[in-house]
C-alpha cells in the first residue's frame, strides 16, 4: 500500500542552521501520525517541504505519490492544511468564506463545508473577526476538510486554545482516520495528542530519533530511576536499548526499550535503590529532550545511533 507521505533522506539547510538532516519517514493511509519535538526541531520545515513550499538540499519528498519538488500546487489542492495561525478574511462571515473557498474546488464543497460548520456549532452569519480563536480554528478545520482530502496536515493547530476546544479539535482527527484518511499532526500538546495518535515521529535538532507505532513504543519502554550513594558513583549499565539517560546529581533516569528486569536487579544490587515504571509519551519525549539538551556531546551522538524506524501499518 502506497504511503500518503514519504520523506527519503531529506536534508534542508539554512545559512545558520541545518533544519533537517537525513530524515526518512513514511505515513500509511488511515493513521494519525504525531510529529513531535521542541521549537526549532524541524517540524514546520518538514511540513513546508511536503507541501512544496520549500525545496530540499538533498533527498526526496512526496505526498499522495506526487513529487513535492515539482507538484506543490497539485499537492496543496488535494490535501487539507491548517496552520498555527490560519489566514482568514476577517470581513467575511463563516458562510461567505466557505462559499468563497468553494470556487477553488469541485462541486459539493460548499455543502460539505456547511455540514462541518453545523457539526462544530459555528454560527454561519457571524463575521470571522467576531469569532474566538477556538471558533476560528474550527472554521479553518472545516475549510480544510470540505473537499474530503486523503491527507490532513495540521501544524500546531490547537496552540492557544482552551482545553475543551483542544480536546474536541483533536478527537475529530480520530473520525478522519476512521474514514481511511491520514492525519499528520504537529503539536506541543503531547498529553492530548497521545489520546488520538496511532504513530509518533520525534524530531530533535533536525534529526528523526524515533518513528514508531505509539502503542508499541509505550508497551516496550520503561523508565528506570536509580539513586546512587553519591554523585561520584558510576551509574550501572542498563540491560536493554537505552533511549535516553539523564543524570540529576546522584539520581539517574533512563528510558529503556525491552528492559531485562531480572538482569536489572543484578546490575543494581551494588548501585543503589531503583524504581521501574511504564512512562507516558510525554515522559519519553521529555527524557529525550533533556538528554539532547545536555552539555555532553556524546549524548547527541548516541541519539543518532538509536534511530529505529519500525514499519507502521494502518489499523485493521
Amino acid at each position: 500500500m502506497r504511503p500518503v507521505v514519504h520523506l527519503d533522506n531529506v536534508t534542508k539547510r539554512y545559512p545558520n542552521v541545518t533544519a533537517l538532516e537525513n530524515v526518512s519517514l513514511e505515513i500509511p493511509p488511515g493513521v494519525v501520525c504525531a510529529l513531535l519535538g521542541a521549537n526549532g526541531a524541524g517540524k514546520t520545515t518538514a511540513i513546508r517541504i511536503l507541501l512544496g513550499l520549500e525545496q530540499v538540499d538533498s533527498g526526496t519528498a512526496s505526498v499522495l505519490g506526487i513529487d513535492s519538488s515539482t507538484g506543490g500546487l497539485e499537492i496543496r489542492s488535494r490535501v487539507g492544511y491548517v496552520a498555527e495561525r490560519p489566514t482568514l478574511y476577517d470581513w467575511m462571515t463563516v458562510e461567505e468564506i466557505g462559499w468563497f473557498a468553494a470556487g477553488f474546488y469541485p462541486l459539493g464543497y460548499a455543502e460539505t463545508y456547511n455540514r462541518y460548520i453545523r457539526r462544530f456549532g459555528l454560527d454561519a452569519r457571524k463575521r470571522i473577526r467576531e469569532l474566538s480563536k477556538g471558533m476560528r480554528a474550527k472554521v479553518a478545520l472545516s475549510l480544510s476538510l470540505a473537499h474530503s482530502p486523503d491527507l490532513l496536515i495540521l501544524d500546531e493547530p490547537t496552540s492557544g486554545l482552551d482545553a475543551l476546544v483542544r480536546r474536541e479539535f483533536l478527537e475529530s482527527m480520530v473520525d478522519v482516520a476512521a474514514e481511511g484518511r491520514s492525519v499528520l499532526l504537529s503539536s506541543h500538546q503531547v498529553a492530548e495528542v497521545e489520546r488520538v495518535a496511532d504513530m509518533v515521529a520525534i524530531l530533535l535538532g533536525g534529526k528523526l530519533v524515533c518513528v514508531e507505532r505509539l502503542e508499541e513504543l509505550k508497551r516496550t519502554t520503561r523508565e528506570v530511576v536509580v539513586t546512587l550513594p553519591d554523585a561520584t558513583t558510576p551509574p550501572p549499565s542498563m540491560p536493554g536499548q537505552v533511549l535516553a539517560h539523564v543524570p540529576f546529581a546522584h539520581e539517574h533516569v533512563w528510558m529503556v526499550r525491552d528492559l531485562d528486569e531480572a538482569r536489572l536487579a543484578e546490575v543494581c544490587r551494588d548501585a543503589g535503590p531503583y524504581t521501574v515504571r511504564s512512562p507516558g509519551l510525554e515522559d519519553i519525549l521529555l527524557a529525550l529532550l533533556r538528554e539532547y539538551r545536555s552539555p555532553a556531546g556524546a549524548a547527541r551522538s548516541r541519539l543518532d545511533e538509536r534511530v529505529e524506524s519500525t514499519p507502521v501499518t494502518p489499523p485493521q
